[in-house]
């Protein structure tokens, strides 16, 4: 198996879960209030789920579906990493944003240069 199949799996797989999460969990619920963005809850899991869709769907449909969803996610990543540093998180709670954060922007580069660079 190739490594863009698994890493794509992988994160599609944990943004199904956090999606999910931020769509019922109370515990992600109380988080977005502590970082003052409770408004913007319910649009961040939808992104979640789409992106992790895309990603699946992507690597076996569409490479520009793949490369989309991993940009958009990556990015999601970076927006959540500012956030907790913004509100003095410390480094644990930093680590998890800021791995998907370059997780999903490798699976970006990767897709990149394996379907569009000529």
């Amino acid at each position: 198996m190739k490594l863009l199949t698994v890493l794509s799996w992988l994160s599609g797989l944990f943004f199904i879960y956090f999606g999910i999460g931020c769509l019922i969990s109370e515990f992600i619920v109380s988080e977005f209030v502590r970082y003052g963005l409770e408004k913007f809850r319910i649009i961040t899991g939808i992104f979640q789920i789409l992106g992790a869709a895309g990603l699946l769907i992507g690597l076996y449909f569409d490479s520009r579906i793949l490369l989309f969803s991993s940009v958009g996610l990556g990015v999601l990543m970076i927006c959540g990493f500012i956030v907790r540093i913004n509100i003095n998180d410390n480094f644990f709670k930093c680590l998890p944003s800021f791995s998907f954060a370059v997780l999903n922007l490798y699976i970006a580069l990767k897709t990149f240069m394996i379907y569009f660079k000529n």
